[in-house]
């Protein structure tokens, strides 16, 4: 298997039990707005956001030019 696929399964892993352990409902307050919800369920939506931002950075990054020396001499 490949080290990226060691590490993507490490953390899965890390990330699991983190949320396991987090099953208390807390309340979070943002401006004028207050939610209550279980760190069951709001641990995997911010998790998956971040993966979300993290995989639109990387693919960002990916677009710029490959061969700047040729857009230089035109």
């Amino acid at each position: 298997m490949k080290p990226k696929l060691y590490l993507a399964l490490t953390l899965f892993v890390i990330v699991s039990i983190l949320i396991l352990q987090n099953t208390e409902v807390v309340s979070y307050r943002f401006l004028v707005w207050e939610l209550s919800l279980s760190r069951i369920i709001l641990l995997p939506i911010l998790f998956s956001f971040g993966l979300i931002i993290g995989f639109i950075l990387g693919r960002r990054q990916d677009r710029s030019p490959k061969n700047s020396q040729s857009i230089m001499d035109t």
